[in-house]
This record gives C-alpha cells, sequence and structure tokens, in this order.
C-alpha cells in the first residue's frame, strides 16, 4: 500500500514536516510493511519558506527585522538562483505575539517591507510571497511605510501566495472574519473594518485599483491587496502554487490514499486551505483530513473527503492540545486507529 502524508502545519505547535511524520509513525506501527511519502505542504503561511526552498534546492538567508509588536525578530527567507521565497509569517506571524497581548489594531506588518528589502538586496529579481499566519490587520500600512520600498522593487515580478480567498472588505473580509483569531473582540472588528475602508478608498485613489471586494485581498490582513495595488504582485492560490513547485501530482502517482490535515478543520478549510487544494488535487484518490480539531463536519466530508478525523480527544483543552509532545502522541494514535479500523473513520469527527 502505498499512502501520501501531505499536512500543513498546526498552527502554533507543528510544522508540516513534523505532521507528517508523526502521521508515518502511527502507519508503520500498524503497517511497517507500507510506502509512506511524506510531503509537507503548505497555503503560504508558516513554514512555507523552508518547504520551497528545501524543494527548489536553496538556501535560507536570515535577516532581522521589525516584528508584530515593534519588536526585533529573527526572519528569514529562501534564495533559489534569482528567487526570493518568503513568508509573512517569519516577519509578522501570529505565533510571534504571546496570546495575551495579541491587538490586530496595534500590531504592524512593517516587518515584511523590510523583508522585501532585504531580498532584493540580496540579488532577488523575483519574489515569491506567502500570505498566512499574519497577526496584523493593518492592511500592509505597516508594510508600505518602509522607506525606499516602492522604489526597490520596481522592476521585480511579485507572487503573492494567499493562503484564502477572502475579499478586503465586508462581511467575509479580513477584519470581520480573521481578526477575532487574532485577539480582536466584536468593537474593535468594527473600529478595524472602518480603518480597512479607509485604507481601500485611499487605495482607490492613489493607484486606481478597488480592492474593497477583490478575491485574495483580504489575505494576512490585507496584504494581499496593498501588495497587488501598491507593488504590482500578482495574486495567485498559495497551495496550487506549492502543490506545483513540490510535484504534488507526481507524488500521488499509484497512491492508495492520501492524508492531509491541518490544526483547526471547518468551513474556512473550503476557501483555499492546504486540505481543500490537496483534494482537488487527488485524481480520484481517497483523501483523509485528520486535524487537531474538526468543526463542520458534515460539511467537510459533503466536500469529498473520505473522512474527518479530530486527534484531540474532546475532554482535553485546547491549550492542552496544542503542546508539541501531546499532538504529536495524538496524531500517531488516530493515524494507527485508522491504519486499523478505516470502517470506522466515515463518522469520526
Amino acid at each position: 500500500m502505498k499512502i501520501v502524508v501531505a499536512p500543513d502545519s498546526f498552527k502554533e505547535c507543528l510544522d508540516a514536516g513534523a505532521v507528517a511524520a508523526a502521521i508515518a509513525e502511527g502507519i508503520y506501527s500498524v503497517f511497517p510493511g507500507a510506502k509512506v511519502r511524506q510531503v509537507p505542504l503548505s497555503d503560504g503561511g508558516e513554514g512555507m519558506a523552508g518547504i520551497l526552498t528545501e524543494a527548489l534546492g536553496g538556501e535560507l538567508v536570515p535577516v532581522k527585522v521589525t516584528g508584530p509588536m515593534r519588536e526585533t525578530v529573527a526572519a528569514r527567507f529562501g534564495r533559489v538562483g534569482k528567487t526570493g521565497i518568503l513568508e509573512v509569517a517569519s516577519a509578522c506571524g501570529l505565533n510571534l505575539v504571546p496570546k495575551e497581548r495579541r491587538n490586530p489594531l496595534i500590531t504592524t506588518s512593517e516587518g515584511v517591507g523590510e523583508l522585501i528589502v532585504a531580498a532584493i538586496q540580496n540579488g532577488c529579481e523575483e519574489l515569491l510571497i506567502g500570505l498566512g499566519g499574519s497577526a496584523t490587520c493593518d492592511g500592509g500600512e505597516g508594510m508600505m511605510n518602509v522607506p525606499g520600498l516602492r522604489n526597490i522593487v520596481t522592476g521585480v515580478k511579485i507572487k503573492a501566495l494567499c493562503d484564502v480567498d477572502n475579499p478586503f472588505l465586508g462581511p467575509d473580509g479580513t477584519a470581520r472574519v480573521f481578526a477575532p483569531q487574532k485577539g480582536a473582540d466584536p468593537q474593535m472588528v468594527e473600529m478595524l473594518e472602518k480603518r480597512m475602508e479607509l485604507q481601500a478608498e485611499r487605495i482607490l485613489s492613489q493607484t486606481g485599483i478597488d480592492i474593497s471586494m477583490m478575491p485574495g485581498a483580504g489575505a494576512a490582513g490585507g496584504l494581499g491587496g496593498a501588495l497587488h495595488a501598491n507593488l504590482g504582485a500578482e495574486l495567485v492560490p498559495g497551495i496550487e502554487t506549492v502543490l506545483d513547485i513540490v510535484g504534488f501530482d507526481r507524488e500521488i502517482v499509484d497512491a492508495d490514499l492520501i492524508i492531509t490535515g491541518e490544526g483547526t478543520s471547518d468551513l474556512q478549510t473550503l476557501s483555499g486551505k492546504v486540505p481543500m487544494g490537496v483534494l482537488r488535487r487527488s485524481s480520484g484518490i481517497p483523501v483523509i483530513l485528520v486535524s487537531g480539531r474538526v468543526k463542520d463536519h458534515d460539511s467537510l466530508l459533503a466536500a469529498g473527503f473520505a473522512a474527518a478525523i479530530q486527534v484531540t480527544p474532546d475532554g482535553i483543552p485546547n491549550s492542552e492540545g496544542i503542546k508539541p509532545d501531546i499532538a504529536k502522541t495524538n496524531l500517531r494514535l488516530a493515524a494507527g486507529a485508522f491504519a486499523c479500523h478505516p470502517e470506522r473513520n466515515e463518522e469520526s469527527e
């Protein structure tokens, strides 16, 4: 039996490589003779730079930039020839802000602009920028305030890999959908929406580009829209681009089963996240979704997943479930149980 294990990271818990390894261990514990191919993935969020740089045979370059709380953080970008591979999460990621300090009214994307400048100064003439996992909702204002950014990107081709297709504004926009995950209460959400409305109007007057309802413009707290309108970036589906670069279609040839996963699976999974990208490219091979938490179970099955399995027992609080050692154990146990009794998982939650 050939099984392809192709998960995203479990946010604030395990990177994609560690998730894939734990699932593989669970399978081997039951079927030691199975052929398991580990293909860690990203839709543009945490880990993208490392995954793509390794796949393309490049090198990772460390750089210090301004973090989301205006502190100095150690970020990095990948360099493959004259191509730079950046992820905004390394400069303004949610994982860089302690939970008790999270506040998207004050977090900044300034470090993203500094990361772009650093990559170009290191000889990069083309940039792949992963949008995902940010702690910000500043519409790219911090990024655009970096001195010299507009000039240095002249002639540089930029692709922004979006992890979601949400617009800049509205009920499905970045403030109303994602700001609560970054520490915003309902009053703050409305303040952020008003601020984003003013930014969209200003961008329209300056560039002639209306990003308010543009798909993907809401990625990474509005960085998608800012990159497109101000720096000429092409917005592309992150997971599709990553799947192409890592050769996913080649990896699944002759596979009997594909296992994917993420930290939490819900309706947002169906809007450009890694598992949905994997499902779309599965070529009819059954795809099992294995995640830390599973919500909207019936909708996930209706989308085409063969099963949706929650690896964290309901009695374990999230603060415990996201501890790396516990998460690895739960992944191994879930994968082993599924391998033993696949027929039981059609109703798993």
